[in-house]
């Protein structure tokens, strides 16, 4: 049986859109059926406006990615969440689509499966260990076994080092993340669809 991993993730510009493409590439290398959400844009029109990377990348993805709902969650056997850092923490976006996991979470539906996170920032120092263990303070919360990466390969190393999951460090005006990154991604999708195949079966 292929486990199921769900990569949902939030990005303005980009960034981390590639980075999770990265993820769900990685994740089905190792045989996992995956889903790619997005969660929905609660920004007004004339925010993104101001921003022309935001406003087209939005324009890009709205209709190519489909919007994140709680049937995916509750259909995986693993989650990848990515985000930009706001202030070292997760994007608003990301975290209202997790605030809304209520029910599942008091039915035990988010329980025992396999969980990992991967940021980007404007800078390297720019909150991205702490964003990562913000989310993780939910994912406590709903009884998911955290999945870091570790230095668990030499990809990790080569990527900047960060222990906690896949950063990218974009810049600004952002960039998008480079080979060695998104290699980064790969492996963390594949190390989660590693874990979420053992803990299905």
């Amino acid at each position: 049986m292929s486990a199921h991993v769900l990569v949902v993730y939030y990005s303005a510009t980009g960034s981390v859109h590639r980075l999770a493409r990265a993820v769900a590439e990685g994740a089905e290398s190792f045989g996992a059926e995956v889903r790619l959400r997005r969660v929905a844009e609660l920004a007004p029109e004339e925010a993104m406006a101001a921003n022309p990377n935001w406003a087209a990348h939005h324009r890009e993805t709205e209709s190519a990615v489909e919007v994140a709902e709680l049937a995916d969650l509750e259909w995986a056997d693993g989650y990848a969440f990515g985000t930009p850092t706001r202030y070292g923490a997760p994007a608003a976006q990301l975290k209202q689509f997790i605030d809304t996991a209520g029910s599942l979470w008091q039915e035990g539906k988010l329980a025992d499966k396999p969980v990992t996170a991967f940021v980007s920032s404007a800078e390297r120092h720019g909150g991205q260990e702490s964003t990562i263990l913000s989310l993780n303070n939910v994912f406590y919360h709903w009884g998911a076994v955290i999945v870091p990466l570790g230095y668990t390969d030499d990809v990790v190393y080569a990527s900047g080092g960060n222990p906690y999951g896949t950063s990218w460090p974009a810049g600004f005006p952002s960039t998008p993340p480079d080979d060695t990154a998104l290699a980064c991604a790969r492996f963390q999708g594949a190390r989660l669809a590693r874990f979420a195949t053992l803990l299905a079966g």
